[in-house]
């Protein structure tokens, strides 16, 4: 099992920057993949970024890559989601999520945390 718990959401004007944390509970962080996965108003969850347990490998959703960055600290137990360059459509509830799958041409995950508001004003 792992429990994850996010931090760092929060408003700011577009163009502005912010990093989101995970921290993880539990032994087996290391050994799972992390991602985040984002919910806009009205809209279904998606897919945001992976990185593998290693952080040798990342992946992006196509709207994020080159503005986002996914790391982790496997020693801290805890996976960022470092945010540039952001956009009022950037706006969502962000989740953590751990255990990543492939799932047809998206992602989902076994473990998720509870999620942390990021708003982007114009």
């Amino acid at each position: 099992q792992v429990q994850l718990v996010e931090s760092g959401g929060g408003l700011v004007q577009a163009g502005g920057s912010l990093r989101l944390s995970c921290a993880a509970s539990g032994r087996t962080f290391s050994t799972y993949s992390m991602g985040w996965f984002r919910q806009p108003p009205g809209k279904e969850r998606e897919f945001v970024a992976r990185i593998s347990w290693s952080g040798g490998s990342t992946y992006y959703a196509d709207f994020v890559k080159g503005r986002f960055t996914i790391s982790r600290d496997n020693a801290k137990n805890t996976v960022y989601l470092q945010m540039n360059s952001l956009k009022p459509e950037d706006t969502a509830v962000y989740y953590c999520a751990a255990a990543l799958v492939p799932n047809g041409s998206s992602w989902s995950a076994g473990f998720w945390g509870q999620g942390t508001q990021v708003t982007v004003s114009s």
